[in-house]
């Protein structure tokens, strides 16, 4: 859970910075802020205990460990009670395939995007979990054809 912090323009940028550079050391960021280092960690160190930086991670290519095909699967649901939704957000947890799933709005109830070998482990995924999942009333997808922009870091206000 995200404490309530106030965030002023070091910390934005601070987090601008870690978004970008997350492996740099923190000297490095320092220097970029204009703070000394030992200040500099406590306040990513004070970012990290109130969870507004909640992780870090490598932006992996998918192509070069072999996940060659991206999808977007809208879903929607027989049934909206409780049961059929958790039932539903365990199986999202659960499928590797599934590495971003948004409850939405409209017509669909759900946005997965899904990323898998080629179009042959796509049709397992789709067949054998997705539509056998108890709960999926209809499904539609779109793969991707080229990535114009992938997610890099959220858009942080100027401060």
């Amino acid at each position: 859970m995200v404490e309530s912090i106030s965030l002023d323009r070091t910390d934005l940028r601070l987090l601008a910075l870690l978004q970008r550079e997350g492996r740099a050391a923190n000297t490095e960021i320092a220097a970029q802020v204009n703070l000394s280092p030992s200040a500099c960690l406590r306040r990513i160190q004070r970012l990290e205990a109130a969870g507004v930086v909640s992780g870090y991670a490598a932006l992996v290519d998918p192509k070069a460990v072999g996940l060659g095909l991206q999808a977007f699967v809208r879903v929607q649901l027989e049934k909206h009670g409780q049961p059929s939704i958790d039932l539903f957000a365990d199986n999202m947890q659960r499928w590797d395939e599934v590495v971003a799933c948004y409850a939405l709005t409209g017509d669909m109830d759900y946005l997965l995007h899904v990323v898998v070998q080629d179009l042959e482990h796509f049709s397992r995924f789709l067949l054998d979990k997705l539509l056998n999942a108890s709960g999926v009333a209809d499904v539609n997808s779109s793969f991707v054809l080229r990535t114009v922009k992938a997610f890099s870091g959220l858009p942080l206000p100027k401060g």
